[in-house]
């Protein structure tokens, strides 16, 4: 089993709307396989608690607009450092990029397959890449 289509649509639009919020390191996995709970996860992480929450505000914004889509659960708001978004097909964690090393999420899902991001979050993060080289 892989993840349906939808998941993979919502994982697109809000690996876009993290993009656009300056997010680092997307990825995102299929964990259909592994998971009964939900079919991908997308993870992403943000340099302040300011900008964890605006992720999350993007994200949730984008979904509910261009996929008609709600999360059934939110958690980690009030800290800021760890945000979860469950939206049933799919799974977003915001992290502070210091939770996010600590905890390595990808190192845990690294055996499932990568859903592949959209160009332009792919663009965007080499864009950053390079400007933070320089």
């Amino acid at each position: 089993m892989t993840a349906t289509e939808r998941a993979v649509r919502l994982i697109e639009v809000a690996a876009e709307a993290a993009a656009e919020k300056l997010a680092d390191d997307i990825l995102a996995y299929d964990v259909s396989e592994q998971l009964v709970i939900t079919d991908a996860f997308l993870l992403c992480s943000a340099t302040n608690d300011r900008q964890v929450r605006a992720i999350v505000d993007e994200i949730e914004e984008r979904l509910r607009i261009e996929a008609d889509a709600k999360p059934v659960r939110r958690e980690g708001e009030r800290e800021g450092r760890w945000v979860l978004l469950d939206y049933v097909d799919i799974v977003v964690h915001v992290q502070h990029e210091e939770d996010r090393t600590f905890y390595a999420l990808e190192r845990l899902w690294k055996d499932c397959p990568p859903i592949p991001l959209p160009e332009g979050v792919r663009h965007a993060a080499a864009q950053r890449s390079r400007g933070a080289a320089t």
